[in-house]
């Protein structure tokens, strides 16, 4: 996992701007939440917006009638992975 963030903050090919002008965030899911990968993150000059393992688990107890954002692409493939009419193929069907 380390390799490939590496290769992902490498092969960024566009100039950022100065961190001391302009603050320079990433976001990225619970499963890069490891303090070498926020190190990592850091040394590179990003912001991390990670969140902590566990952490929407809590908001669940807390929040009555909490629901779990999902990323764009998850919920799109979701509802690819489910349209009837893909998923039965009705027009090869006599």
């Amino acid at each position: 996992m380390i390799k490939n963030l590496l290769r992902y903050l490498d092969s960024i090919i566009f100039g950022k701007p100065d961190p001391k002008e302009v603050k320079q965030n990433i976001c990225m899911d619970k499963g890069y939440d490891y303090p070498d990968i926020r190190e990592m993150v850091k040394d590179y000059g990003y912001t991390a917006h990670i969140r902590k393992r566990g952490e929407e688990i809590d908001e669940k107890k807390k929040i009555p009638g909490y629901r779990a954002r999902r990323w764009v692409v998850e919920r799109t493939h979701s509802w690819m992975n489910r349209f009837r009419r893909l998923l039965i193929r009705w027009e090869k069907k006599s």
